[in-house]
């Protein structure tokens, strides 16, 4: 007996078309971002469309579902976006069959970044609707991801200096060379004739020595406004000092804070400088040294919801444990109760810092020795430095400490985004397009986490 099959027949035309919506089935996170995406509000692109002439552009809204939905599936390249709009199902959904140009959707991502950047917050006061973000415990980490540049089209500034001396002298002979052979050309063929243009070889020597002029002169600036800054904390320093002498009647041992003259500031001749990128810098990653960004995020326990994000340019991290946990508190409305981070935040100001506030920490203070925690003031720690009580308050818990969540919760989150979705490098150049990217990609991990609640609920 032959077995039967069911009808197959690829010419067949439908009767009646299909909703988009039975594209994909019930609950799927093309739906969900959709639906989600109509509920924000998107005022701030919306009315950047005044023009009433013209060709009706995309709507906005559908737009804006479509990149961050390609965000949550991994997909970043605008072309790539506009393949699955054609197909991809999923894509199908969200545009209602609509297929954009990747010119169309880079031109609509490099417009509005910042509005985008801005939706970080909206989708985070609806985790925090849904129940995902308690705050009972914060881990703050930071990754390096390279940036949209190569290192190897970085220059130091004293290799600046001796590149540009060399190139001047070698476009000035080049010219010098030019100059003799227009004068036996025009003596052999005469002044009319053409051929006299500056030759190609001599224009990107110029253009070379132009950029690596603008890079020196943008190190100077730079070297000048650190040396401003540290002059300010080294007169604090001693306004400080002074004020502890006049209190206790004693001079304080030690060195005055050199107050470094702004003026004469130079830059450092091992300070680098990327042509491709200036505002990155190269960076010690797990792969060896990048050209990259720090990337900073702030996860909530309960739900692995990020709760507050930024990208810096600063290889160190230490600086960006204040600026964080005030970003936690104006974006959720409160502050998180405890705290956990690597040694990499471990300072004497961040965790005086983090007592000010009411946070309990939970920072490794590294391998540096310390005195024995157990010999440090009494079991609440009223004594000694907060270095010290730290170490101690780790060492007395042990395996139980608070600390061992900090793997638990913020390094999984690098570990989805780079591995589980793929992003590994920015597409983007320059701070301010870097960080609305990086702000993209953390919506997108917490509109993941709350679809996953959705789902699950």
């Amino acid at each position: 007996m032959e077995k039967t099959f069911r009808p197959w027949d690829p010419d067949q035309c439908w009767l009646l078309p299909p909703s988009v919506k039975e594209l994909v089935p019930e609950g799927d996170l093309a739906h969900f971002i959709r639906d989600t995406v109509l509920s924000l509000d998107l005022s701030s692109i919306e009315e950047s469309y005044e023009e009433e002439r013209g060709y009706p552009p995309y709507h906005p809204v559908m737009m804006t579902a479509l990149i961050l939905y390609a965000y949550c599936r991994g997909v970043y390249s605008s072309r790539k976006i506009a393949q699955g709009c054609e197909k991809d199902v999923g894509f199908m959904a969200v545009t209602a069959l609509q297929r954009p140009d990747f010119r169309t959707i880079a031109a609509f991502r490099r417009r509005h970044l910042r509005a985008l950047q801005g939706l970080f917050l909206q989708v985070l006061r609806l985790c925090q609707k849904a129940g995902l973000v308690k705050l009972g415990h914060v881990a703050l980490d930071g990754t390096k991801v390279k940036a949209n540049a190569s290192k190897h089209k970085a220059m130091s500034y004293g290799r600046m200096e001796e590149r540009e001396k060399t190139l001047r002298e070698e476009v000035t002979r080049w010219f010098q060379e030019a100059e003799r052979k227009d004068a036996e050309e025009d003596a052999r063929y005469g002044e009319d004739v053409c051929g006299d243009e500056m030759p190609e070889w001599v224009k990107s020597k110029q253009r070379r020595i132009e950029k690596i002029r603008e890079a020196k002169v943008a190190l100077e600036v730079e070297a000048r406004a650190q040396a401003a800054f540290k002059a300010v904390e080294a007169r604090a320093k001693m306004t400080e000092r002074q004020r502890t002498e006049e209190k206790t009647g004693t001079k304080k041992r030690g060195r005055l804070p050199q107050v470094p003259t702004v003026d004469k500031a130079k830059p450092e001749a091992k300070a680098q400088r990327n042509f491709t990128d200036p505002e990155s810098r190269i960076m010690k990653g797990a792969d060896g040294y990048v050209q990259a960004y720090n990337c900073q995020v702030a996860v909530d326990k309960e739900h692995q919801v990020i709760v507050a994000q930024s990208v810096t340019n600063e290889a160190v991290d230490k600086q960006q444990m204040t600026p964080m946990v005030q970003q936690v508190k104006e974006n959720t409305g409160q502050q998180a109760k405890e705290l956990s981070a690597d040694a990499g935040y471990c300072s004497e100001d961040n965790l005086k810092e983090l007592g000010r506030r009411h946070i309990r920490g939970y920072v490794a203070t590294g391998k540096e020795k310390h005195t024995d925690p157990r010999s440090v003031g009494t079991r609440t720690g009223a004594s000694g430095s907060f270095t010290e009580r730290m170490a101690r308050r780790l060492r007395l818990a042990g395996r139980r400490s608070r600390y061992r969540l900090r793997k638990q919760v913020v390094e999984p989150v690098f570990g989805q985004i780079n591995q589980a979705r793929g992003f590994r490098q920015f597409l983007l150049r320059g701070w301010g397009a870097v960080s609305a990217e990086w702000a993209l990609l953390c919506i997108a991990h917490n509109l993941l986490k709350l679809h996953g609640a959705t789902v699950g609920g």
